[in-house]
Order: C-alpha cells, then structure tokens, then sequence
C-alpha cells in the first residue's frame, strides 16, 4: 500500500507539472481571404508549407472572409469588396492546421449583423476559437482561449479599420446592444505652420464654415494645429485602449500566452509603415500582459518590433488572398465602374485593376509574405523564426492567391524587406538556410 501510494504521488507529482514548462511554438499569419480549396493541391512546397502549420502547437490567421449562402442582404458600404465564401470552406482551414482566428477587421459588417453571425456559426461548428466580434461591445472585446498539452493560450481581436456600422456598441439596459466588432478608434491631427492655419482660416471663412480662433481649428472633419513643422500624428481612443488593455490583463492572467491581433490599414506615409496610434497600442497591450501582438489588414509585411522582449508584428502582409474569385458581388461594387446588369465578377476585376494593370495585380509585395513562429518557453521567448511564402504573383487569378514556400530568391528578397522594415525598431533579422531569425536578447 505504502509503495502503491508513492507511485501515484508520483505520477501526481509528474502530472501536475506546468504546461508551460515545455517549449510551445506558435504559427502566425496575415490575412486569409479564401474562396477556394486548398485540400485538393499536392505541390511539394505547398504541403511542406501546410506541415509547418500543422507541426505548430498553434496556428493562426486573422479570418478576412464571411461564411453564408447569401440569406442577409448587403450593406450599402462594406470594407472594399463584399467577402463571402461557402460555408465548408472553413473546414479547408481546419485541414491547414488553423485552430485561432480573429474576426474582427474591415469586412465583417459586409452583409451586416446576420452575414457576421452566420460567419460565427460555421467557424464555431468547424471547432475554430474565434474572437473580435459579438452581439454586443463586451462581448466583442472578450478573450477567448485555446487549451493545449503546453498551454493556455489566449486571443483578444481589435480593427482600427471599419465601416462604422460594424462596430459594437453597449447597452444601458433600455434598448438591445449593436452587435458588431471590437473597434480601436483614433484621433488624427494635422499639424501646420501658422501662415498655413491663416489661409486655412480663410478658405474656411469663404466656404461659410467657422473659422474660429487659436492655434486649432476642426475643418471638413480634420483637426488642424499650428506646428514649427507640418505633420500629422495620430493616438488611440483612450477609452478603447482603456477596455482593451484591461480585457488583456484579465487573460494574461487566466492563460500562459496571451495573443493581441489588430486589424490596421492606416499608414505613416509608406504602406508599409504603420500608424503612430498602431505602435502606441502595440506597446500599450504589451505593458498589460500581452506576449505577442500580431498586426494584418495593409495587405503587406511591417517590421518587426521586440518590445520588452516580447514580439510585435506590425503586419504579417497576406497569407490567402483570392479576392477575385467570389462567387458573386452586390450592385455596390459594380455602380461604381458603371458595369451593368449584364457584368460579372471577371468584369469588374477587369475594370478595378485596368485588366491587370494596376492596384494589387501588380505589385509583388502583397504576394509576399511569411509565417511567423515564435516558441516560448517558462513564459519566456526563445526563438522567432520568419518563413517566407509566395502568393503566386504574376499568375492567373484561378492561381494567385494561394500560398506555399517561397524559392530561394523570393524568400530571400522577403527576408531582407523585413531586415529594412525592423531596423527601425533596432530588431535584427539574418537570413539563415532560407528562413529570417530574430535575434533574440537573452
């Protein structure tokens, strides 16, 4: 009895050791906008490339689609092209080895509350932890958890890019809650020299607007204020950080890791530099217990930050981007290139991009991208590899779109626009057997 008792107090003993005592990787990526299958492809690079997600202990992306066989209708503003995609194709990313997604960015309010809660039924019928939306603004900001044999991971979505009818609203009990996203609002001020405010002042006063006085002026919108040098900066809503910030310090407490993701197309000149507000919130999240912040939605790579030893991935560009081949689009996205009645959707890919020559088609950055995969260990990060995947641009779009490794060339001219975008971070970056490694402080 008393040799019997030993042992399972042993096994006690060995059972009851934290999870977060082994080391966990995670597989991070950018948008996946998906409208056709992946499971049917056998290429070598492709299938190596669906292993690594697989062989993660977790897998994400930010979920950039809606999932519904059009029984809500369309909103008359959605965020650029109206998503929607059969309902079981959000099996095809169980099959890539997805477990996490975030809901929240610039699509999904495209065909309203129903189009999200559709969305949110399949993705949770095919057993994804999803997060970001909700059917109020609570709701939409709430973490929601992963359990693993190595940790407790935790996801909190934010898009600081939206139609305004997406957003999530609150209640004071009298009337139902607007259901929607988790938003991060921004303030944006436009700063001027003084001679520039007196002729603002001006044009204002001609147009019958208030010219007001001072060194501020709110003009068509936009805030103005005089500076030495011209400028803009921009901050986040402090009541949105505030809730944000204290939904991720609850988590960071019930789980081992905690993963804050934004939504984020706004820029600081280049597209592939984000916002001021972007980096304030990044740094923000962090100090409330976030491990890592994963940035998407410019549709191209940003730098890497390391800030306080934990990663912040300003943008991880796309990681599925078949925009083209939807199945159908409303009268929206055609009134505007006067394409009639009798037009369909290759038409209108034709007249946005001039017939392949312009906008996305053309530029090889949004085919570029990489799957990031930090690995943890006791909480702490010990390693951030960065494999580069191509897109597939200059193909046809029944081909592009779909992602895979990269060849030697495109990954290492990948890795390298990443060493450019992070050096002003101080993160350095080497390129090593074909993939990016971040130097990691120890």
């Amino acid at each position: 009895m008393i040799f019997l008792g030993f042992g399972l107090l042993l096994t006690a003993s060995v059972l009851a050791q934290p999870a977060q005592s082994s080391t966990l990787t995670m597989a991070l990526t950018g948008d996946a906008i998906i409208t056709r299958k992946l499971s049917v492809y056998q290429e070598p690079e492709f299938l190596k490339m669906i292993d690594l997600l697989r062989g993660a202990d977790m897998a994400f992306t930010n979920l950039e689609m809606l999932f519904h066989d059009y029984e809500p209708y369309p909103m008359n503003q959605s965020g650029g092209t109206y998503m929607r995609a059969e309902p079981e194709l959000v099996n095809e990313l169980i099959w890539a080895g997805i477990d996490m997604v975030s809901c929240a960015n610039n699509h999904t309010g495209d065909y309203g509350a129903e189009g999200m809660r559709l969305t949110v039924k399949y993705v949770d019928q095919a057993g994804l932890v999803y997060a970001g939306v909700g059917e109020s603004l609570p709701e939409a900001r709430e973490a929601k958890f992963l359990e693993t044999g190595k940790g407790r991971i935790a996801l909190i979505s934010v898009s600081s890019t939206f139609p305004d009818h997406s957003r999530a609203g609150k209640t004071r009990g009298d009337m139902p809650a607007r259901p929607g996203l988790n938003p991060l609002r921004h303030t944006v001020t436009n700063h001027i020299t003084a001679e520039q405010m007196s002729a603002l002042r001006q044009i204002a006063g001609s147009l019958g607007q208030s010219a007001g006085s001072g060194n501020s002026l709110r003009f068509l919108g936009q805030r103005f204020e005089v500076a030495e040098q011209p400028g803009v900066t921009t901050q986040p809503e402090k009541e949105d950080l505030e809730e944000i910030a204290a939904v991720v310090r609850s988590a960071s407490k019930l789980a081992d890791y905690t993963i804050v993701t934004i939504h984020a197309h706004e820029r600081n000149g280049a597209l592939s530099v984000p916002a001021q507000f972007v980096e304030t919130f990044a740094r923000a999240v962090i100090d409330a217990g976030a491990d890592v912040m994963v940035g998407h939605g410019p549709h191209v790579l940003r730098g890497i930050e390391l800030y306080k030893g934990k990663p912040i991935l300003y943008s991880l560009g796309d990681f599925i981007f078949q925009n083209e081949t939807l199945l159908r689009l409303p009268y929206e996205n055609y009134e505007p290139y006067d394409l009639g009645s009798d037009k369909h959707v290759a038409d209108f890919n034709a007249s946005r991009y001039s017939n392949d020559t312009r906008g996305f088609p053309v530029n090889p950055e949004i085919w570029e991208s990489v799957i990031a995969m930090p690995s943890w260990k006791d909480g702490q990060l010990i390693a951030l590899e960065l494999h580069p995947i191509s897109l597939g641009f200059g193909q046809k779009p029944s081909i592009r779109g779909r992602p895979m490794l990269a060849d030697e060339a495109t990954g290492k001219k990948i890795i390298q626009d990443l060493i450019e975008r992070s050096k002003p971070y101080g993160t350095v970056i080497e390129y090593v057997n074909g993939i990016g490694v971040v130097k990691i402080s120890q």
